[in-house]
């Protein structure tokens, strides 16, 4: 199986897997996310304690991209301290409209489903929305 194939088979099963799309009981933090390109919206709730991503979902609606993208992020960011997901926000956005690549983006796991997606630019606000709505969660506190 191709490489191509293996990412595009990750973003169908992540874009349906519903693990991470639920309210929290106790949300720290929410912050709402929109794509008004093609109308993409989610709200992403964490569960912050002691400078630690305890817990992570969102709600929302919107192409498998975004879908994906933000449970992706969710499973990667969880246990993580603030730091490091904020590093792991700045890695995936600079792998998208930089073009990071190599060893520079093995943290990123499953996310770098996404790397190719710089060839679509109309797609490339999908993959982002999450991380941008979780860096402006970090970046008020």
């Amino acid at each position: 199986m191709d490489i191509r194939e293996i990412y595009t088979q990750i973003i169908t099963e992540e874009s349906r897997n519903t693990k991470n799309k639920r309210y929290l009981p106790s949300p720290t933090n929410e912050e709402k996310g929109h794509n008004p390109s093609c109308g993409d919206e989610i709200t992403l709730q964490l569960e912050i304690k002691d400078g630690i991503i305890k817990d992570a979902s969102y709600i929302g609606i919107g192409c498998a991209i975004s879908q994906a993208s933000t449970s992706i992020m969710i499973d990667l960011v969880k246990g993580k301290t603030l730091q490091e997901a904020k590093n792991l926000c700045q890695t995936f956005l600079d792998m998208i409209t930089e073009g990071l690549d190599g060893d520079d983006i093995k943290i990123l796991k499953d996310a770098r489903a996404f790397k190719n997606i710089s060839t679509m630019p109309a797609r490339v606000k999908c993959a982002v929305l999450a991380w941008h709505t979780l860096k402006n969660i970090i970046d008020k506190m």
